[in-house]
């Protein structure tokens, strides 16, 4: 004959069993899957390099320049290594809570391809695009400050590409011609006219 404690503490063992599993089942269907949002970005692992004075082309908005910035950032050795830290380090100031020109918080590089002595082709997400705000002088904005900070700081570049998610792209947000190439000489020319006005 079965001890009438252990019949209460098998009896006991089977409810909590019970009640866990319903716990469980509960806790299951409420369960979200958190999907990516615009604002998560991709963290690539910082650069842990001999750090560098560069020159940041920033633009700022509201009176519609584009002003160089002293920076301080990690740069590798490589020419190809060395413009994707530069764009990160513009991006991520553009992204920033107190940006004087506000990109999309998800807005990232994805790489950055020397494909020839003088060509560089910008790869950027598609949340750079799809959440740029639209306008001709904003996107212009942008656009200048990626050419002239990458081709101030990695000599010999001579052409910058932007595409988006690896494919050219008609216009960044309806205004800045995205299919063409941007020649550096002819971005100084319009980066002088700016500084004129």
């Amino acid at each position: 004959m079965i001890q009438r404690h252990f019949v209460i503490a098998i009896a006991v063992l089977a409810l909590a069993a019970v009640g866990l599993s319903i716990y469980a089942w509960r806790v299951r269907g409420r369960a979200v899957q958190v999907e990516p949002t615009s604002e998560s970005r991709a963290v690539a692992p910082p650069f842990a390099g001999a750090t560098e004075q560069v020159t940041l082309y920033v633009a700022y908005d509201d009176p519609g320049l584009l002003l160089p910035q002293a920076a301080v950032i990690p740069l590798p050795g490589g020419r190809q290594q060395r413009a994707e830290e530069l764009l990160h380090a513009l991006i991520d100031l553009y992204v920033s809570k107190a940006s004087p020109h506000p990109l999309d918080p998800g807005a990232d590089l994805r790489s950055v391809y020397l494909v020839d002595p003088g060509l560089a082709v910008i790869d950027v997400n598609s949340a750079f695009a799809e959440g740029h705000r639209s306008g001709i002088l904003v996107e212009e904005l942008t656009v200048v400050s990626i050419v002239e900070t990458l081709a101030t700081n990695v000599p010999g570049i001579t052409r910058v590409k932007i595409l988006v998610d690896g494919k050219e792209r008609d216009t960044l947000a309806g205004h800045a011609d995205l299919s063409r190439f941007y020649d550096v000489s002819g971005v100084n020319d319009l980066l002088s006219q700016m500084r004129s006005q």
